[in-house]
């Protein structure tokens, strides 16, 4: 099974190997995959970054940043102080 094309939405860039290449490009690479991969691959489309398919190195940018339920980005862990922090 492949990828669909509404899977790849419009404004991602997909860079394979430090080269853009197109959503049909990657569409047809996608039938020698595996459920994983394309589980994998579709997660990282919505969440941006570099990983490695089978001997394929892909980076995807994602259109928009990854906002919280309020529409703010999100401000990352927040590190409780410890008690050895206050003495």
């Amino acid at each position: 099974m492949a990828l669909k094309p509404q899977s790849i939405r419009k404004g991602i860039q997909i860079l394979l190997n430090n080269s853009l290449v197109s959503k049909n490009e990657v569409i047809a690479m996608s039938e020698m995959w595996n459920e994983n991969e394309i589980t994998f691959f579709k997660k990282m489309l919505k969440q941006g970054g570099s990983f490695k398919i089978g001997n394929s190195r892909f980076q995807t940018i994602p259109k928009d940043k990854v906002l919280n339920s309020q529409g703010q980005k999100d401000g990352g862990i927040f590190k409780v102080p410890s008690i050895e922090d206050r003495f």
